[in-house]
């Protein structure tokens, strides 16, 4: 078996891992917001609570909307603002760490842009017939 023929699969593969991992983020967020208070920096004018469903909520259409492929490169490029956001307010750390990682992985995503699975290439498509 060639893994040429594989290679086109790891677009949507990539970018359904790191919608995938948004979603998560953002439904766990919503059903437990208690236990993710702590990472609210305190200069936040705002109640943590309300802050982490407010997240919550931006995270789960950040994943929906990757995971779709819909508006692909404007909700990646709005995750990765996001990702700069909490990386330098959670600073050198392991969650900032993992928070690099993930904004590297949705570079490579707002990078290769749509794939064939995407629904902006079906709508597309579908218009341009």
């Amino acid at each position: 078996m060639s893994f040429e023929k594989l290679k086109e699969e790891s677009k949507p593969l990539v970018r359904y891992a790191i919608g995938l991992v948004f979603l998560l983020f953002g439904v766990d967020q919503l059903m437990k917001p208690a236990l993710w208070t702590a990472w609210i920096p305190q200069f936040i004018p705002f109640e943590p609570a309300n802050m982490v469903l407010i997240n919550g909520l931006f995270d789960l259409a950040i994943g929906i909307f990757l995971i779709l492929g819909l508006f692909l490169r404007p909700f990646a490029a709005i995750g990765i603002i996001h990702l700069i956001t909490i990386i330098a307010s959670v600073g050198y750390n392991d969650i900032g760490i993992r928070d690099f990682g993930l904004l590297l992985v949705l570079v490579a995503v707002f990078l290769q842009g749509p794939d064939k699975y995407c629904l902006d290439i079906l709508i597309k498509k579908r218009i341009n017939k």
